[in-house]
């Protein structure tokens, strides 16, 4: 009979170290997922900053492109208020609207050789071209965890431990336009 209770303590100490050990693995993927997303939040916010000023140089050149420079602008304005409700689909849409605006920038920049020439224009494309490289690391950072807290919680027997604590999947941060995953060309 002595042994039965051993047998019983020992198995109920295992089952609790196992669910304090499932339990402090998802609070340590959601930080981490948390985290990755701070990442791509300081690029985006960087990423937005230099929008502006990227937009009145072009400006200075090319006064009569002012419907390229709206539709940047608008664009610029939807992706900052997606961010501030925090949703990665609705984030990643306007994104890749945004791209897709700055493609049109560049693209008027291509009919100003004075403006390409332009010191401050230079600066603000390797500004740039260096933050969407940093954006396009960060996204992948977060997804990585994203992938590694969805796998945990649909994985057995982690599955059980989310369920009762109530761990949910994350979703990814993809880019839905297949013109938006390309990169900003931002060399001239």
């Amino acid at each position: 009979m002595d042994i039965l209770i051993y047998i019983i303590i020992a198995v109920a100490v295992i089952v609790v170290l196992w669910v304090v050990f499932s339990y402090n693995s998802f609070i340590r993927l959601i930080n981490r997922t948390k985290e990755a997303w701070a990442d791509i939040d300081v690029q985006l916010k960087r990423r937005y900053d230099l929008i502006p000023n990227l937009v009145e140089t072009v400006k200075g050149y090319a006064t009569h492109e002012k419907e390229a420079f709206e539709s940047v602008t608008e664009a610029r304005a939807r992706a900052l208020g997606a961010g501030q409700r925090g949703d990665p689909k609705e984030i990643a849409k306007t994104e890749g609207e945004l791209s897709s605006a700055l493609k049109s920038i560049f693209a008027v920049a291509e009919a100003y050789p004075d403006l390409k020439a332009s010191q401050n224009f230079q600066e603000l494309q390797r500004e740039l071209s260096d933050t969407e490289n940093k954006i396009q690391a960060a996204r992948r950072f977060y997804n990585t965890n994203v992938r590694d807290l969805n796998i945990a919680v649909d994985s057995f027997p982690g599955n059980i431990i989310a369920g009762v604590f109530k761990f949910e999947q994350k979703d990814f941060f993809e880019l839905e336009e297949e013109v938006a995953r390309e990169p900003v060309k931002v060399n001239f």
